[in-house]
């Protein structure tokens, strides 16, 4: 359960900090370093961070594009 709820707060850190990028490629890299960030924080494992990170960015910045 504390592994899902890091991950869970990681997510979340990650799509609030990293709404931007004009680009897929933008986003993916804004998304993926919010990630890594919040995985360093909270003592993660960076790599799910980044990956977390990006995908959650691009998916927000795909749906939303006008919110990014």
């Amino acid at each position: 359960m504390q592994k899902f709820t890091k991950l869970a707060m990681a997510f979340s850190a990650a799509a609030m900090l990293a709404g931007c990028g004009d680009t897929l490629g933008e986003q993916a890299l804004m998304g993926g370093g919010a990630g890594v960030a919040v995985s360093a924080l909270t003592k993660g494992d960076l790599a799910t961070g980044a990956l977390i990170g990006a995908a959650g960015n691009v998916a927000y910045c795909q749906k939303y594009p006008s919110r990014c």
